[in-house]
């Protein structure tokens, strides 16, 4: 069985607690990075990340882009969203189909 985990601010991720998932805090780029590459080498199978934290620490994130596991996924945090993840995920469907199918 594999492990899902939420990391980010408490005010955002705390929530998630109630469905069952891991809840991990971090508030500066420094604890992100060191939670980031701990629940990855603890062969957790995807990791939600709010966006603010995501974008203080794109290197390490980057890391584990082409790798099966864990899957890094963006998500809003308490401010909102910053329009990162739509990005990746335009990025990632244009890496896919080989065009931007979300392109005006």
């Amino acid at each position: 069985m594999y492990n899902v985990a939420v990391l980010g601010d408490r005010d955002s991720v705390l929530g998630f607690k109630a469905l069952g998932l891991e809840v991990f805090f971090a508030d500066t780029k420094d604890q992100a990075a060191v939670q980031i590459h701990a629940l990855a080498k603890k062969k957790y199978a995807v990791i939600y990340i709010t966006e603010t934290l995501a974008a203080q620490i794109p290197q390490d994130i980057a890391q584990y882009k082409d790798e099966v596991m864990p899957a890094i996924i963006l998500i809003p945090g308490k401010q909102g969203s910053l329009g990162i993840s739509m990005e990746n995920l335009k990025r990632s469907v244009e890496r896919a189909v080989g065009v931007d199918i979300f392109k005006d």
